[in-house]
């Protein structure tokens, strides 16, 4: 009977003073699996559909009209429940819905990137060489080089003409349409290939993009591939060669989303990073009532390169815009700065056992844990952070809870694996009080990452919450 008395008690303070960590699927109601489940059948069709950063900036804006939101124009006197949006040349958007108060308790932000890795074309990318046409491409953001080789790629963008009207291109994508790759040393011939390491193994120039194969049928003349494939996108587009140095041109993976797993929990898609969390910071814009203090998603470009730019967060367009809200209710703009809050919405890693000794178990999260939060991001000894205050994370663990959000709490891998960072240096140096959260990935990075739909789910509900706080 002592024993079982010992047992019970054990029991109770395990219950009470330790973390739980069953798997998330195990800590949530049936109810709220098929909720999660619903909210990603319309998720694969975004991430399969929106593929670049203008494209997504696209599919924002029309959402966004369609569930009443309007131009923002500086000056204006908005009122609580007006929801306006702004547009950043076509690359990165705010979405705003004024509150009851105003801003004059700060606003509530939920900031998220559009950008993912991938290759873009360089301004003369094209040639020819030995009976191929191919084009040159200058690889963005962090990637294993090796990953983007024979696969399908598309190709997407936008030329601007020399007398300034542009043309959309989006091949690849379409049932019919012709697709493009990148082409890798045949393992026969591969010996020395083999022996470099996986940094070498395939160098940045060597991404180059197999475009054609046919001449211009003519018995005399140069460049004839190459002619025959300007010849090409001239009938189709209007372009010239010379074009090319006013285009913004990507080559991303030409497949959609796909279920992953016999029980379809996760999600596999090119992407994620940070589409996965832009989604639900979106859909919580949409589905927002009059809330108390104005919330702000903000959908910025180029964070996979440091968020520098005009369309980057490191750039002051979300500044000025706030800027522009508190001088129209006769607000300084550093006092509502100063009193904003904001979850800066990026991806985490997700803990894989595979690759288990880079990461740190106990502090990592994990596929189905619900949505991620980090109290600090950075490499090594915390460089290029921000760091959460413990007040605010506290504020946040709170409201999760309180609403019946999943959430996990982990670091990006062990202290001197690597690292890396998000946008929310860049809003705290404005003041602002940060904490990252997200959903955790497996394969981050990669032309095909991983996530749990759970974890989306929870990332959308945490979001929701945060908007609708006092």
């Amino acid at each position: 009977m002592e024993k079982k008395n010992q047992t019970s008690e054990v029991k109770k303070l395990t219950e009470k003073l330790l973390i739980d960590r069953k798997s998330g699927c195990l800590k949530v109601s049936k109810k709220q699996m098929e909720k999660a489940d619903r909210f990603c059948d319309d998720y694969k069709k975004f991430i399969s559909t929106a593929k670049t950063e203008r494209e997504v900036a696209c599919y924002v804006i029309e959402a966004a009209e369609k569930a009443g939101y309007v131009p923002f124009e500086a000056g204006k006197q908005y009122q609580p429940g007006d929801r306006v949006y702004y547009n950043n040349r076509g690359k990165a958007v705010i979405l705003a819905v004024i509150g009851e108060e105003g801003c004059r308790n700060g606003v509530r932000i939920a900031a998220s990137h559009i950008d993912s890795p991938r290759l873009d074309l360089k301004p003369h990318p094209l040639y020819e060489k030995d009976g191929l046409a191919l084009f040159k491409t200058h690889y963005y953001g962090g990637i294993k080089k090796y990953q983007w080789t024979t696969i399908p790629l598309s190709l997407h963008g936008r030329v601007v003409l020399k007398d300034g009207t542009h043309v959309d291109l989006r091949v690849g994508e379409e049932p019919g349409d012709p697709q493009f790759t990148v082409t890798d040393l045949l393992i026969h011939l591969a010996d020395d290939q083999m022996k470099k390491s996986m940094f070498k193994a395939v160098e940045g120039e060597n991404l180059n993009i197999l475009a054609g194969s046919r001449p211009v049928r003519a018995e005399e003349g140069e460049n004839l591939f190459k002619l025959n494939l300007m010849k090409i996108l001239n009938e189709k587009y209007g372009m010239t060669e010379e074009d090319f140095v006013s285009a913004d041109l990507e080559l991303v993976p030409a497949f959609g989303a796909s279920d992953i797993g016999f029980d379809r929990s996760m999600i596999g898609a090119y992407g994620h990073d940070d589409r996965v969390c832009a989604y639900p910071a979106l859909m919580a814009a949409l589905h927002a009532k009059t809330p108390k203090n104005t919330v702000l998603t903000v959908l910025a470009d180029k964070e996979e390169i440091g968020s520098d730019g005009n369309t980057g967060l490191n750039s002051q367009f979300m500044r000025y815009f706030i800027a522009d809200l508190a001088q129209a209710e006769g607000l300084e703009t550093r006092h509502v700065l100063s009193r904003s809050k904001c979850l800066s919405a990026d991806v985490t890693a997700a803990y894989d056992p595979t690759y288990a000794d880079v990461y740190e178990a106990a502090n990592s999260c994990f596929i189905n844990g619900g949505v991620g939060m980090a109290k600090y991001t950075g490499a090594r000894g915390k460089s290029g952070s921000s760091e959460a205050t413990a007040e605010f994370v506290s504020e946040i663990r709170r409201l999760f809870e309180s609403n019946d959000v999943l959430w996990q709490i982990g670091e990006l891998g062990k202290v001197d694996a690597g690292g890396g960072g998000t946008v929310a240096m860049y809003i705290a140096n404005l003041n602002v009080d940060v904490v990252d959260i997200g959903v955790p990935v497996l394969s981050m990075h990669s032309p095909f990452e991983v996530v749990s739909k759970l974890d989306i789910y929870m990332t959308y509900e945490g979001i929701k919450a945060f908007f609708e706080a006092d």
